[in-house]
């Protein structure tokens, strides 16, 4: 029965939901045993994804967009997605609104952060990984995000983003200006970005 689960979910792009399954023909018992042996990843109650499938280093960012749409990848993980830090981490950050219930998964290990509405709809990219999807902050509010939770997160990361994004040709510094005003870090940011642009 493994096997038909396997080649029903290779045609979901690697996800189901219980009742694809149940849809399909497929019993609660053989996916119950699926997971057993380890053929499919529960991610949470009623999604699952196969684990022997053609992804890439971002499927965690995928599984946790499949499982709720609304959580788009922030702080560490975002600021590592856009290559600003060789800080690797082994959870996945993700932002909700504020208003958002309880949000857990049984996998990818997570942080959860609940942003206020206008921090949270700001500056959102939608990825592609043809797979699948996942929604990533750019790189602007990233690097203010990270000032933003500097106490918490370690202001050493936040300050090799912002270098980091200081240093790339495509760096906006009107773009990280609008974003340091919005997440409201403008104060502690502007020293550190005159001191790095100024020996760029």
């Amino acid at each position: 029965m493994s096997k038909s689960i396997e080649q029903f979910m290779k045609t979901h792009s690697g996800y189901a939901t219980m009742s694809e399954f149940k849809e399909a023909g497929i019993h609660t018992r053989n996916v119950r045993e699926a997971v057993d042996k380890e053929v499919i990843i529960k991610i949470k109650p009623g999604l699952y994804k196969l684990r022997d499938f053609q992804r890439d280093g971002y499927e965690g960012f995928v599984d946790v967009h499949t499982a709720n749409n609304s959580a788009i990848i922030c702080l560490v993980s975002a600021l590592a997605y856009h290559e600003f830090t060789t800080f690797n981490p082994s959870r996945i950050d993700v932002a909700v609104p504020n208003n958002t219930g309880k949000f857990e998964l049984n996998y990818p290990p997570i942080n959860v952060y609940f942003f206020r509405e206008n921090m949270y709809k700001a500056g959102v990219d939608l990825v592609d990984r043809g797979y699948g999807s996942f929604k990533v902050y750019n790189k602007p509010k990233t690097v203010c995000d990270m000032f933003r939770y500097r106490n918490k997160l370690g202001e050493d990361l936040a300050l090799e983003g912002l270098q980091n994004y200081l240093n790339r040709s495509d760096s906006n510094l009107n773009e990280l200006s609008k974003y340091m005003k919005l997440c409201r870090v403008k104060t502690v940011m502007e020293p550190y970005v005159k001191a790095m642009a100024a020996v760029l």
